[in-house]
């Protein structure tokens, strides 16, 4: 029996384009003014300490680095340091009224629908613990971040990484036969089903997955298979 569903975010809860031609250029524009201003400030100078230790150079300058954090978010790489600041400054687009969190419209409902049947629900996205807070709580169907009972970014490992499903399941104290991971990327779903977890590809565009994985083109055909499980 499934007791917990883990979800992904962007393609799987959250149109792509929202985060690569919303959150990105916005954090890409604010990234060298957000730097300056707050550097001294612990949170974002832990994260700049990082980003040097990662490039192998602990004398970067600030220019220097936030050079390569732009970079980075060039590269759409999935460096931890960059993501905990792109939620930092997103903090500040969010609260400024600059954007709302986007959602497919079957997500809030469905969400709200499994924590009231008493599913467990908690997300896991390269995008920082901060950025998913920030999305769910800022959407434009209220505050969901209440329906969670965690969130998870690439500080508990890689989503490629079998590893990383084994410690989230650890984390959450169940078995991974019991946790329903969605997301639409089958790189993942095959290292959370290497562990045992059950598992749901989104197919949101109609395009077809390879079939090692049940597939969805929204949360209403999830929660349709889990009735019948």
């Amino acid at each position: 029996m499934i007791k917990a569903v883990v979800t992904d975010i962007e393609g799987t809860t959250t149109p792509i384009a929202f985060v690569a031609e919303t959150l990105f250029p916005y954090a890409r524009q604010a990234l060298p003014g957000f730097v300056a201003t707050h550097h001294d400030r612990p949170d974002v100078a832990e994260q700049l300490v990082a980003a040097r230790a990662l490039a192998g150079d602990a004398g970067l300058s600030d220019a220097a680095v936030t050079a390569l954090l732009i970079q980075w978010i060039d590269e759409d790489r999935k460096a931890t340091p960059l993501k905990v600041l792109q939620g930092l400054i997103w903090v500040e687009g969010y609260e400024a009224g600059a954007f709302q969190g986007e959602l497919y419209a079957d997500v809030p409902p469905r969400l709200r629908a499994w924590h009231a049947e008493g599913l467990r629900l908690f997300s896991y996205s390269s995008g920082s613990v901060a950025a998913q807070r920030l999305l769910f709580g800022h959407s434009p169907a209220g505050d969901l971040t209440p329906l969670f009972e965690g969130f998870f970014d690439t500080r508990l490992g890689g989503k490629l990484e079998s590893a990383s499903y084994a410690a989230l399941a650890a984390a959450i104290a169940l078995p991974p036969g019991e946790i329903l991971f969605l997301s639409d990327h089958e790189g993942e779903l095959d290292a959370a089903a290497a562990i045992g977890f059950a598992t749901g590809c989104l197919d949101r565009d109609g395009l077809g997955g390879s079939g090692r994985h049940p597939i969805h083109r929204d949360f209403r055909s999830v929660a349709a298979e889990l009735a019948t499980a």
